[in-house]
């Protein structure tokens, strides 16, 4: 079977915004959560925005709705082209770009804040990503991020679980070797140049009318955790 299977986002695209796709609806369900505490670490209302591997949107229009100027990012194309739809239709000026974090398209301090949350588990070469957030970011500017922790523990709740048992998402969506321990990507920020800031976990909180579970921050950063650091002025 294959790990950490990119396609599923462009295969699922048409639907992105539907919520008949239950797993899909499991990634809409997070933004609420990571909000919860990222609008504690930054005030949206004009700032200028990456969403780094933004997919069909969920964050990207979340924020705009906010007040920020936001820019997403994402390799899988069709994606790109659901969620530029989406936010045309909901009169949301969102700027959509194909590509990776490896190689961002944008000038030098470029922006406020780059946002990268179900992603960093998933690049090819985390510091060349966290090279580019650093370069593409102002001084002063903030990395917003949330990924998954490498240990039993996290590979039982989101591959066995998640993945084998609940169908919370697609089979090879992750690969468990490619987690990141929060020392690792600490140790990886300070290399790319950011100053770490202080992390929570993300996790379950209810479950929702539909049967579906919501998410909040969480004491417990041993599966999922979210963080910040800034670039320094």
């Amino acid at each position: 079977m294959t790990r950490n299977d990119l396609t599923i986002y462009d295969r699922v695209a048409d639907q992105w915004w539907s919520d008949d796709i239950r797993w899909v609806r499991t990634l809409k369900n997070l933004v609420p959560g990571r909000l919860r505490w990222f609008d504690r670490q930054i005030d949206w209302q004009g700032k200028d925005v990456l969403d780094l591997g933004c997919a069909g949107g969920f964050m990207a229009e979340a924020m705009a709705k906010r007040g920020a100027r936001v820019t997403g990012i994402d390799p899988a194309a069709a994606a790109i082209d659901a969620a530029r739809i989406h936010a045309r239709d909901g009169g949301l000026d969102i700027v959509y770009h194909t590509g990776v974090g490896e190689d961002l398209p944008y000038p030098a301090a470029s922006f406020d804040a780059v946002v990268c949350v179900d992603v960093l588990e998933h690049v090819a070469d985390l510091d060349k990503v966290l090279a580019e957030v650093t370069r593409t970011l102002r001084p002063g500017g903030m990395f917003l991020y949330d990924t998954i922790n490498r240990n039993p523990l996290a590979t039982l709740a989101t591959i066995t679980m998640a993945e084998d048992v609940l169908r919370l998402l697609p089979k090879g969506t992750h690969d468990p070797a490619m987690f990141i321990k929060p020392e690792e990507l600490r140790r990886a920020m300070v290399r790319a140049g950011l100053s770490p800031g202080k992390i929570t976990g993300l996790g379950p909180r209810g479950v929702n009318r539909r049967g579906d579970l919501t998410f909040g921050p969480l004491p417990l950063t041993a599966v999922l955790y979210m963080g910040v650091a800034r670039k320094p002025l």
